[in-house]
């Protein structure tokens, strides 16, 4: 069955929206009619190597949907269930999973080498990161959906799928504020957004966002933020004022450049917790000497998907979104048709908006 979807047909080319031949699905796979999916920067990182994914491959990893039909063996969902896609599943099986820490599962992308669709020339196409979530349908392994709870938007529920995970992780997870605690947070895209929201949620004191757009501070005070500080060689220092010289107990980086984490870092107080979301590349490096790194006492650390286990926490942030404490549709800021995922990308890379979604 043809289905529209965007497809990249090479590293460094523009996305072409095309119609492809999606196959039913087999055994162990449900097949997906997609409600809405979200642009996300991770999704640019694709298209322009800085992650690399066999191509010609169909993007888009964060979405939610319909299920459409289910192959042999699909017991978990039925034709008709609201689902959230997850990109990343766990196979329970590797050493990480063994130690519960399934958001560094070895094989959670070993699905996006596969084949997924065709083009109308027979060309094969893999499924950017597991899900292949711009297009109007998809087919994906069944370990890849999860049932979305009552209570929750389908469209605005596709944004569970990466922000809202990653930025609540990061927070609750890796970073673990406790409350009355300050959190900086470094960008104010969708995942900065979301992490604004998680880092309420937890019980922050103060709440400080930072980010190069002015623009932003609207979205980021409705998200959550109590200070506002425009990003500049004199970061660090704006944030101890506030903090009373002390700087922050929690710093999270969402941005994923050198001079970003840096900054993080410096805005952390002794002793403090410095979190890195942000997806950079390897020309992107950060350097520290041996005697701040004693001297501070602080602990730097990675995240990955928000150190998150999707099938734990998806209906905690569900419950969270029923009484009123996670707000996901503040975290939009444009709904778009598939043909203006181009444009979307262009607006991340001018550090424009939070999360566009693309609505089907």
């Amino acid at each position: 069955m043809a289905v529209r979807a965007a497809v990249l047909p090479a590293i460094g080319a523009p996305l072409e929206i095309t119609g492809i031949d999606l196959p039913d699905p087999g055994p162990g796979q449900v097949r997906v009619r997609l409600a809405a999916a979200g642009v996300c920067h991770s999704d640019l990182s694709l298209s322009n190597g800085t992650m690399r994914v066999p191509v010609p491959a169909v993007l888009g990893h964060e979405g939610a949907g319909t299920v459409v039909s289910v192959g042999e063996g699909v017991t978990h969902v039925a034709p008709g269930d609201p689902v959230v896609l997850n990109w990343a599943p766990a196979c329970g099986a590797c050493h990480a999973c063994a130690l519960g820490e399934v958001w560094l599962c070895a094989n959670a992308l070993s699905g996006a080498a596969g084949v997924h669709a065709r083009t109308s020339d027979g060309t094969e196409l893999h499924p950017g990161l597991n899900v292949a979530a711009f297009a109007e349908e998809t087919v994906v392994a069944a370990s890849c959906v999860l049932p979305l709870p009552d209570g929750v938007p389908l469209t605005d529920a596709a944004l569970l799928g990466c922000a809202v995970l990653t930025g609540y992780g990061a927070v609750h997870h890796s970073a673990r504020v406790r409350d009355g605690e300050t959190v900086a947070v470094f960008g104010a895209g969708g995942v900065g957004l979301a992490t604004l929201q998680a880092a309420r949620i937890a019980g922050a004191s103060r709440i400080i966002a930072v980010d190069v757009s002015p623009e932003k501070e609207e979205l980021a005070r409705a998200a959550g933020a109590t200070d506002y500080v425009l990003a500049s060689d004199a970061t660090a220092r704006e944030i101890r004022a506030l903090t009373g010289k002390q700087g922050v107990d929690v710093a999270v980086e969402c941005v994923g450049r050198a001079v970003s984490i840096r900054a993080a870092w410096d805005s952390t107080r002794r002793g403090g917790r410095t979190t890195v979301v942000g997806i950079g590349g390897k020309d992107q490096e950060v350097t520290f000497n041996a005697l701040e790194i004693f001297h501070w006492g602080r602990t730097l650390s990675g995240c990955v998907y928000g150190n998150t286990d999707p099938a734990r926490d998806v209906p905690v942030l569900a419950e969270h979104v029923r009484e009123g404490r996670l707000d996901l549709s503040a975290l939009v800021t444009e709904r778009i048709a598939l043909e203006g995922i181009p444009a979307a990308f262009e607006n991340m890379l001018a550090g424009k908006g939070g999360r566009a979604l693309v609505v089907f």
